[in-house]
């Protein structure tokens, strides 16, 4: 498969489930650069420097402190320019409410059941 974004921004506080969504970006060829940041708050900071530019995030929704949701709210607020970014709330929540608000939301692409898997990258390249 070629290399589908350029930078991917993986935001999981669980450090098991990024090693596994790190290891399957890698082999799917997804992004040239993948960075993984264990925390929202760690994200939107790196996001308003300009420390990352990604054209693809994979955000979880259960996150202490900032809620991938939060993010959301706080993402809404910084002067970057949002275009061309995806966002994939990655999850392992099964709550309708989590994935209607998610439909919702106007910066998610799509709602992605953990653990992803190849077969749903390979969907999401455009």
């Amino acid at each position: 498969m070629a290399i589908c974004f350029k930078t991917c921004l993986l935001i999981d506080d669980n450090y098991i489930d990024n090693f596994v969504t790190r290891k399957i970006l890698e082999g799917g060829n997804f992004a040239e650069s993948i960075v993984v940041v264990r925390s929202a708050t760690e994200a939107i900071q790196s996001l308003s420097e300009g420390k990352i530019t990604p054209d693809v995030i994979f955000l979880d929704v259960r996150m202490p402190l900032m809620s991938g949701f939060e993010f959301l709210e706080e993402y809404d607020k910084i002067a970057i320019d949002k275009t061309n970014i995806k966002i994939f709330m990655l999850s392992s929540s099964l709550d309708p409410l989590d994935m209607r608000k998610s439909t919702d939301n106007k910066y998610i692409t799509q709602f992605i059941h953990k653990p992803l898997t190849q077969k749903a990258l390979e969907e999401l390249c455009p």
